[in-house]
């Protein structure tokens, strides 16, 4: 698999995932020295044959080839978050197709503390080297699952104790007046339809997040930072 952007690439460096790599000519000699001190071996070629490479000119003079980025399994985020001593706290989205998007809110969910970022296999942007460069390199330091079946999902997670709080606009409540101190699986929607029914109702609490007057809706990664925060402050021992 190619991924393109300096993060992205130094990231999976980092991580050692990166079979190959190719630079522009002419790039700043920073980037260089950093490569050199990741051990990159690295083949510099003319810009042209980088934006061939990954059709698009928005590679910042850096293309690597990596090991295909993979699913996690559906346990992933459970292991994670025991790891770490915490409760689950999950993002499932619901028509998130959009790889920009998708990647930009990986980038947020990992961030902010999240133990994993769930699909439907049907309705969302699939893996790819936008999403890499979306997630600025962090597609690879989450889990990301992916199911069948959303609402099929939801009521398995309520089985497990997991509360599922979804985002909506007409909902009576904010954000704010939720309770984070559970194991809590948090549905966005997408930005143009949100929720579909069939998952608003699988939701143990809908909420919105307060906007001012004239405001119709957020970004959808903005949407879950917003979230993630609110329970992230809730979630701090007092």
């Amino acid at each position: 698999m190619l991924i393109y952007g300096r993060n992205p690439v130094l990231e999976a460096l980092r991580e050692g995932r990166v079979e190959q790599v190719w630079v522009a000519r002419g790039v700043e000699a920073w980037l260089l020295k950093e490569l050199d001190k990741l051990g990159a071996s690295y083949q510099t070629v003319p810009r042209i044959q980088l934006d061939q490479m990954v059709r698009t000119t928005q590679h910042q003079g850096l293309v690597a080839e990596i090991t295909e980025l993979a699913y996690a399994d559906l346990e992933a985020p459970f292991r994670l978050a025991k790891e770490r001593g915490e409760r689950v706290l999950l993002v499932v989205l619901d028509g998130i197709t959009d790889p920009r998007n998708y990647g930009a809110i990986i980038r947020s969910a990992f961030a902010l503390g999240a133990h994993g970022v769930v699909t439907e296999e049907r309705r969302s942007a699939p893996l790819s080297a936008l999403v890499m460069k979306a997630s600025a390199g962090t597609a690879s330091k989450i889990p990301l699952v992916q199911v069948k079946n959303i609402p099929r999902y939801l009521e398995q997670l309520k089985q497990q104790g997991v509360w599922v709080y979804g985002t909506s606009g007409k909902a009576s409540k904010t954000i704010a007046e939720l309770d984070y101190q559970r194991p809590l699986a948090l549905v966005i929607g997408s930005e143009g339809e949100g929720m579909r029914r069939l998952v608003a109702e699988h939701c143990d609490e809908l909420a919105r997040i307060p906007l001012s007057e004239g405001a119709e809706s957020l970004n959808a990664a903005v949407a879950l930072g917003v979230v993630l925060y609110q329970a992230g402050i809730n979630r701090r021992p007092k």
